[in-house]
């Protein structure tokens, strides 16, 4: 067994991101282990840009209310202690409401071969973002 020693909070990337969002690296696993987790804290109205991942994302949210966006126009809201599967290759957004922060933990794994293990693209416009909502289930 072994304790792992915390990094330090992270301003995401303004390219990849739109607003104000941190994440806390929990596991950036290392050979053999494939496994990735963050904590990832959005302020209100902040997102990802339209992303994909080779072997797929899980997101846990832990606060607030996530929104999950796909390219067929679904915005879907999952709430706490709820989770959302994105297959691989499945171009996807998520983030917070306008009206409040949100946290969720996202787990992916690296592919293991020379793939990337996200693939970033470009940002969600204001239309996609405040498309209608579904509930999660």
């Amino acid at each position: 067994m072994e304790f792992v020693k915390p990094g330090p909070t992270t301003k995401a990337p303004a390219e990849w991101f739109t607003g104000d969002v941190w994440f806390d690296v929990i596991q950036a696993g290392q050979e053999p282990s494939r496994l990735r987790a963050n904590m990832v804290r959005f302020a209100p109205g902040a997102h990802t840009a339209w992303h994909h991942h080779a072997v797929g994302q899980t997101l846990h949210v832990v606060e607030g209310v996530a929104l999950i966006g796909t390219r067929d126009g679904t915005v879907v809201e999952a709430r706490p202690g709820e989770t959302v599967t994105c297959p691989p290759g499945e171009e996807h957004w998520h983030g917070a409401t306008p009206e409040r922060f949100t946290q969720h933990l996202a787990l992916w794994e690296g592919p293991g071969d020379d793939r990337p293990e996200t693939t970033w693209l470009e940002k969600v416009t204001a239309d996609q973002y405040g498309g209608p909502r579904t509930r999660s289930h």
